[in-house]
């Protein structure tokens, strides 16, 4: 016997059809909704960034001012100041003497006395001579005229003592200075000699007296 199946049957059957669908309804209404929502946001900030923005432009009708013109000067002619007189006009050029002061003076003119340079020079046109001779003869004079100091001899001490000196214009000697020397009691005794030197016949140079500077050595050997 075959077993007959009610409506009701039928229907519980398809029950849970009915609940996927109803709820596949429900997600398409809720995203529609949401998709309409962001939908009019869009619309929105569109309408306000699109806005038109006024902007006054402002034209300058100011003219730019010219600099001040500047007229060129005229010179003068050389003839607005002179006043041209023809041969014809007599010029009086009298002058009277009684105006001016008996009691003027002129006074002589200044002479400038020229300045002899004073530097000493070494070679001129006439060398000084000392007693007609040159300064070899000057230098075996002083070597005659040394005395050898006694504690040079003792100690053996020998050597050369360069001495520089100046031939005044009077032919005396001056700035006497010692160069170089291997002992200080060498030095004194040539220094003493140079200062007893008689006077020498000045050098001269452009014709006038000039001073002349030499420089001298003077050799202390013992002999055995």
């Amino acid at each position: 016997m075959e077993a007959k199946k009610t409506p009701r049957a039928d229907l519980q059957s398809r029950r849970v059809l009915f609940i996927e669908i109803g709820l596949l309804i429900a997600l398409l209404v809720v995203v529609g909704a949401f998709s309409w929502s962001q939908r009019e946001k869009k619309v929105a900030a569109m309408t306000d960034v699109t806005a038109v923005v006024e902007q006054e432009v402002v034209i300058n009708t100011e003219q730019p001012e010219r600099p001040p013109e500047i007229k060129p000067q005229q010179n003068q002619v050389i003839s607005d100041f002179l006043e041209v007189v023809t041969d014809d006009t007599v010029i009086d050029s009298t002058i009277d003497f009684s105006d001016f002061s008996e009691d003027i003076t002129v006074e002589p003119p200044t002479v400038v006395e020229e300045v002899v340079d004073d530097m000493p020079l070494m070679n001129v046109e006439e060398m000084p001579q000392f007693q007609g001779g040159d300064i070899m003869k000057f230098r075996d004079w002083v070597h005659g005229q040394i005395v050898y100091p006694r504690m040079a001899v003792e100690n053996n001490i020998q050597g050369k003592v360069t001495i520089k000196f100046v031939i005044e214009r009077d032919g005396s000697l001056s700035n006497i200075e010692v160069l170089a020397s291997p002992d200080k009691s060498l030095e004194q005794e040539a220094v003493r000699v140079l200062k007893t030197s008689p006077k020498w016949t000045p050098g001269r140079h452009n014709g006038r007296a000039a001073r002349v500077f030499y420089i001298l050595p003077v050799d202390f050997v013992l002999r055995n």
